[in-house]
């Protein structure tokens, strides 16, 4: 906790402007106590000016808002005196054959009790759920939508299920002990996910996020949009229009650079096209897509070229449209979308 504040010192002069957003995510911060919360928040206002209406978001499990160590009550509102005003709910699933399978520490009552609870004191309440996990029917992941429809909750980041390197699942997948994931099956998955969101009210923002009209996450929104930001805590990645960094992900290494007044950091600078390749997979995986109009004025004619010659076969087969000045991804293709991506990319 004194490393993450002494970073944020260190690094106040990188930040310049208002800051808008504030998340704190990449793990569990829902672990942490109010007093260790407000230490941060004490810092972050004494080091960079923030904006008079800030988004503030805190990653959470279900079992750590509904823990019996510290009333409901009392935990709530002290994140909301905080300044805390958006809650991301680590939900994954609202069944219980899936958690064990995924060994999530929550169980399923925890899911449905830290969602009811956080909505008598936050409005802005988004959950993660998951979809393409081996056996879940059709009918559960509907279900699965329907439960967070009914508890209305107003923003969902929903993702397929992937296999990271050096995970259990990898190992499992590898030892014959789990069958590989089913693409066909997540593709149907997302599908009614598309379908189910649209009809509830849902806007899909971004290929995995879905907001109700007012509830878009204005942090990741920024991160799309090609924001700058400040990552602080091990392993967190910065950017700044430039340049990416990212802090050392061993956390005894990180605290004794910060100790020594050091930053634990690499960095790499983008080359134009690291710069085209980033725009092209943000950008395609909103509604508005790609700007023709931006390609040509921020990287030259030759760049807009080679994207319509790499275009041209998913334009023919309509995985690709272009509307407006505007090339994004047809409703055919929405499955589809990072690999599109990946074929526009200058290699």
């Amino acid at each position: 906790m004194e490393a993450i504040r002494q970073e944020l010192i260190l690094r106040k002069d990188e930040l310049s402007g208002i800051v808008e957003t504030i998340y704190f995510g990449g793990g569990t911060p829902s672990l942490l106590s109010l007093e260790e919360l407000e230490s941060i928040f004490e810092t972050i206002h004494s080091n960079f000016v923030v904006s008079s209406d800030p988004e503030v978001t805190l990653e959470a499990n279900p079992d750590d808002l509904v823990s019996v160590e510290l009333p409901v009550e009392k935990r709530f509102q002290g994140y909301k005196s905080l300044g805390i005003n958006r809650l991301s709910i680590g939900v994954q699933s609202f069944f219980q054959e899936d958690l064990e399978w995924m060994n999530r520490a929550h169980n399923a009552s925890e899911a449905l009790e830290s969602i009811s609870e956080a909505k008598k004191y936050f409005d802005n309440i988004t959950i993660d759920l998951i979809y393409g996990i081996l056996d879940m029917s059709m009918e559960r992941w509907e279900k699965n939508l329907e439960i967070a429809f009914s508890l209305d909750v107003p923003h969902l980041s929903c993702y397929a299920l992937t296999v990271e390197p050096r995970t259990a699942l990898e190992n499992f997948i590898q030892k014959g002990k789990v069958a590989p994931i089913d693409d066909d099956l997540s593709f149907e998955h997302h599908k009614i996910l598309i379908e189910k969101t649209a009809l509830a009210g849902y806007d899909n923002y971004e290929f995995s996020n879905f907001g109700k009209p007012g509830y878009y996450s204005r942090n990741n929104s920024a991160y799309w949009e090609g924001k700058f930001y400040l990552g602080i805590g091990p392993s967190a990645h910065s950017y700044d229009g430039k340049t990416r960094s990212w802090n050392v992900e061993n956390n005894i290494k990180y605290i004794k650079a910060i100790q020594n007044g050091t930053l634990p950091s690499e960095a790499e600078y983008l080359s134009e096209r690291d710069r085209y390749n980033e725009y092209v997979m943000t950008r395609l995986r909103t509604p508005t897509g790609i700007s023709l109009d931006f390609i040509e004025e921020e990287f030259g004619e030759e760049y807009l070229k080679y994207l319509f010659s790499q275009a041209k076969p998913a334009l023919e087969n309509e995985n690709l449209v272009i509307e407006n000045g505007f090339l994004k991804v047809s409703k055919k293709g929405k499955f589809l979308t990072d690999g599109l991506a990946g074929d526009l990319f200058w290699v």
